[in-house]
């Protein structure tokens, strides 16, 4: 795919493939360049008060439903977006010369789908997310690695099971942008929106 829009990705865009598919199309595109890490995204939340925080995370799975990622519920992240459940994603695929931003609504992902992705994640991770009290003060990494040591411990051969406090949340965008860099900074920028996930999505092009 050039840098630059066609005419047929444009009708097509416009006569109803939707962001998602577009968002894929992107993504397998980042896969096949970007050095590691293409589903690395800037996730943005904010507390009560409304001050924000920013920080990296993976995108671990999207669909027409939204965009997936994992944590510690009792993390800051998982604080704030118990006090404040919406959300904002930036994608930026420097290589690409590419990045989709998002906003929306964030709902917890299911007990069985949380339990399905867990189970897929190396062993040493699931241990980790039973010792890591994320976002807490912590000593030194003696005492990070003392409790790797318990846990490895406790559940010896066996499987691991999710912890109670890591699971997963779901975006459900209202917004989606797509921006793709051209000459002179006359970038690309096309916007899809709803004002609820029932709603079919609106289009629209911004002055870069």
């Amino acid at each position: 795919m050039s840098d630059a829009v066609t005419e047929t990705e444009e009708s097509r865009i416009f006569e109803g493939d939707g962001p998602i598919a577009l968002f894929h199309e992107w993504m397998k595109l980042a896969r096949e360049k970007e050095p590691e890490d293409a589903n690395a995204v800037a996730l943005a939340t904010a507390d009560a008060d409304g001050f924000p925080d920013v920080r990296m995370v993976l995108l671990k799975d999207v669909d027409e439903r939204g965009f997936v990622f994992y944590t510690n519920l009792e993390s800051i992240k998982g604080l704030e977006l118990k006090e404040n459940p919406r959300a904002a994603l930036c994608f930026h695929w420097k290589s690409l010369r590419r990045q989709v931003r998002v906003r929306g609504e964030v709902t917890p992902v299911g007990e069985d789908e949380a339990d399905a992705y867990f189970a897929t994640r190396a062993r040493d991770s699931q241990i980790g997310a039973w010792a890591s009290k994320q976002s807490r003060p912590l000593e030194g990494r003696f005492e990070l690695e003392k409790q790797v040591a318990v846990f490895t411990a406790k559940f010896g051969i066996g499987k691991v099971p999710r912890p109670p406090h890591w699971s997963g949340f779901r975006i459900v965008p209202r917004r989606i942008e797509f921006w793709r860099d051209r000459p002179f900074r006359l970038h690309d920028r096309l916007v899809f929106k709803r004002e609820s996930p029932a709603d079919r999505w609106q289009t629209e092009k911004l002055y870069p």
